[in-house]
């Protein structure tokens, strides 16, 4: 599961490490990224160039009836993702990867507070980003005919320093891999391949404030340790 994350750059240097220009939006630091927002993501074009763009974080699948699927679909099993309807069109010709300084997880408290959770905040040791495995969809609303983009995160089974967490993580590339994910002739065997648990080394996190669990609260103090 990945519900929450953060992206707040800065914008030279998610440039750099995507390869990539945002086009159509001027970039913004968010520290509580939430499905149904518009968030930047990287895709690349036919051509091979790389560019970020806005779309909204849930899936709405081009034969939907109507966008209310999107909130049931912000992320992606990987170990279904080639087979499922709302996913296999996406999986083998729209790819993506969503940038990330970083995601949280809410890990359950036992004893009296069994019913609350603490959030976690999770990042890279090493570099200022995750590459998060995306698919995106263009559908059309049909009372109006407007395009709407959106996308997914691709999840796979939680590695070592997550499980206490959870039992599902966020697929996060190898910047080494990104080019195979984004490109249009990767068989589909190798890009099943990249969708696994990174390794636990990668991952350093920290317990954080509770004002993440609400979707208004947005600034540099959620990201703190506590």
């Amino acid at each position: 599961m990945c519900g929450r994350y953060a992206l707040y750059g800065p914008a030279s240097r998610l440039r750099e490490a995507f390869d990539a220009e945002p086009e159509g939006f001027a970039f913004e630091p968010r520290y509580n990224a939430a499905p149904m927002q518009w968030l930047p993501v990287v895709r690349q074009r036919p051509g091979g160039e790389r560019v970020i763009h806005r779309l909204r974080w849930g899936l709405v699948p081009s034969w939907a009836k109507d966008e209310a699927i999107a909130t049931r679909l912000i992320n992606a099993r990987g170990e279904s993702v080639a087979e499922k309807p709302s996913f296999r069109a996406a999986f083998r010709r729209r790819r993506c990867i969503v940038p990330a300084n970083g995601f949280y997880e809410w890990q359950p408290l036992s004893g009296p507070q069994r019913s609350a959770r603490q959030p976690f905040y999770i990042y890279p040791v090493e570099g200022a980003f995750f590459g998060l495995a995306g698919l995106w969809e263009r559908w059309t609303r049909p009372a109006d005919g407007e395009e709407i983009d959106t996308f997914t995160i691709v999840t796979t089974a939680a590695n070592a320093a997550i499980r206490p967490l959870h039992d599902r993580m966020p697929v996060i590339l190898a910047p080494e891999d990104y080019a195979a994910w984004l490109g249009a002739a990767t068989p589909v065997a190798s890009l099943q391949g990249l969708l696994k648990p990174c390794a636990e080394a990668a991952l350093a996190l920290h317990a954080v404030s509770k004002a993440v669990g609400n979707v208004h609260n947005d600034d540099p103090e959620l990201v703190r340790s506590l």
